[in-house]
């Protein structure tokens, strides 16, 4: 208790309610909330000095580059989904477009709590020794891997059982070729995207850079594609040896028979043990929820009010994603800096924070709340006029559908920023890891409240255009009387 009420006493002693500006560490974070053993620990830089120097145009260059990127990747995936949306496994297989956002969503529920995981290590200090680093790492990837092959196949359960409800044939050999493409990709995305993720933490910190502002926009950047491109080209090699009945069960076995392994390695570490044996909910929860987005997307796609949805969806999910994301994980490294978990810092004790100090104080969360939420019109816009160059005339393009879509994004967005700060507070206040259990709620929510949005961005848009079309033919009509 002492050691607890100690850091809740410094922080307000030292002024930090007022952001985290003075460029000097408290002893609270050089003891570490994650109890790192004296042996382990380095000087004070690891324990983030780059989070005390932060200022509104520091956060903003070091995410606004890592978020273009990460635009253009999304922009790629709509334009990916675009083509492959008339692929003859989409056309034939139902249900592999309800698929699309749960698989797609994982970079949320994985590899984005991956790179917040190991962001948060790297800036108090965790992966600085070499021994520390390849336990730390090796221990994480083979969890999201064991993760990825079970929440893989319940995504495509869960596509199959949302398409059964709502009036689809449920046939054997499709669900066979949706189940194996589904675990396979999400095998096999996770492992790219996880090697990746590691890359750009260790990388970012070297170069003095917090990891928190760069590593999950990048994950956005390249996970839509690599998922979608996977998916699409797993699930037509399946498709097209439908007719071989043993190849999709044997390739699945194959896969799952590295789950034991991949759980041996996991073990090494017991913070990550204590993720594989409670760490499910939040991420299972998630693929549920972005199953509902995915449900969507599948009854929308094909009809003529909403044509050009499947260009915006990944867009529009994505940015929402990263920016939570992004937020979430710096949020939760905040809270592994200046206090305990189960302990809630002095200036952050109401658990439904006001949505305007959330968005207008001078806290350094404040802060950077503001500078995501700037980042949506620009982004949006700017990826909105890739789309138009690469697909033209196939999308709307008019002021009021641009109006309605930066609206839906703003509005998405600035709940998740919201959900962000009150779903950190609570898990932190249960002795939870928001690393863990936030990122997965707020990015399958993204998914649905970003499909949903969009969805009824297109049929007032469309409902719009009806009636200046009727009020049009109507004028010429009544002119002679």
């Amino acid at each position: 208790m002492d050691g607890t009420e100690t850091r809740q006493r410094r922080p307000e002693e030292l002024g930090l309610l007022h952001g985290l500006s003075t460029g000097r560490l408290p002893e609270a974070s050089e003891d570490g909330p994650l109890s790192v053993p004296e042996s382990q620990r380095v000087a004070p830089k690891p324990l983030g000095p780059e989070l005390s120097r932060e200022t509104t145009l520091s956060i903003g260059l070091q995410v606004t580059v890592p978020f273009l990127f990460a635009g253009l990747g999304l922009s790629g995936a709509g334009i990916l989904l675009n083509y492959f949306q008339h692929w003859p496994v989409f056309t034939e297989v139902k249900d592999l477009l309800t698929l699309v956002p749960p698989l797609v969503g994982l970079k949320g529920n994985l590899e984005m709590t991956l790179a917040s995981r190991l962001s948060t290590a790297a800036n108090t200090g965790q992966i600085d020794g070499p021994r520390e680093q390849h336990r730390v790492i090796s221990s994480n990837l083979a969890l999201i891997q064991v993760q990825a092959a079970v929440v893989g196949l319940l995504a495509a359960v869960a596509a199959l059982l949302l398409g059964a409800a709502s009036g689809q044939e449920l046939d054997a050999v499709e669900a066979e070729v949706l189940c194996a493409s589904s675990v396979i990709t999400a095998f096999l995305a996770a492992c790219a995207l996880g090697m990746l993720m590691v890359c750009i933490v260790i990388g970012a910190r070297k170069l003095g850079v917090n990891p928190d502002n760069i590593a999950t926009p990048i994950a956005a950047s390249l996970g839509d594609l690599i998922t979608l491109s996977i998916l699409a080209f797993v699930s037509s090699f399946f498709h097209k040896h439908r007719d071989s009945r043993y190849l999709t069960p044997l390739v699945c076995i194959g896969f799952t028979a590295l789950t034991p392994l991949c759980i041996l390695i996991a073990k090494q570490n017991p913070p990550v043990v204590k993720i594989l044996k409670f760490g499910w909910f939040p991420i299972v929860l998630a693929m549920l929820v972005s199953s509902f987005g995915g449900l969507i997307l599948n009854k929308t796609i094909s009809k003529q009010q909403f044509r050009g949805m499947a260009v915006f969806a990944p867009i529009i999910c994505g940015v929402g994603g990263n920016l939570v994301a992004i937020q979430t994980s710096r949020i939760s490294t905040y809270l592994h800096l200046w206090s305990t978990p189960g302990v809630l810092p002095l200036w952050m004790k109401k658990r439904w924070p006001n949505p305007c100090s959330t968005f207008c104080s001078s806290e350094i969360n404040s802060v950077s709340a503001r500078v995501l939420l700037f980042l949506v019109v620009p982004g949006h816009l700017i990826f909105f006029s890739i789309i138009y160059l690469v697909e033209g005339q196939s999308v709307p393009n008019d002021k009021t559908f641009v109006g309605l879509y930066l609206l839906a994004g703003l509005v998405q967005v600035t709940i998740l920023l919201y959900l962000a700060e009150a779903t950190v507070r609570l898990t932190w206040n249960q002795a939870l890891d928001p690393d863990d259990h936030c990122i997965p709620y707020l990015t399958g929510l993204g998914d649905l409240l970003g499909t949903g949005l969009l969805a009824l961005c297109f049929l007032a848009h469309w409902l719009l255009r009806s009636e200046t079309v009727l009020d049009g033919t109507s004028e010429p009509a009544s002119g002679p009387s």
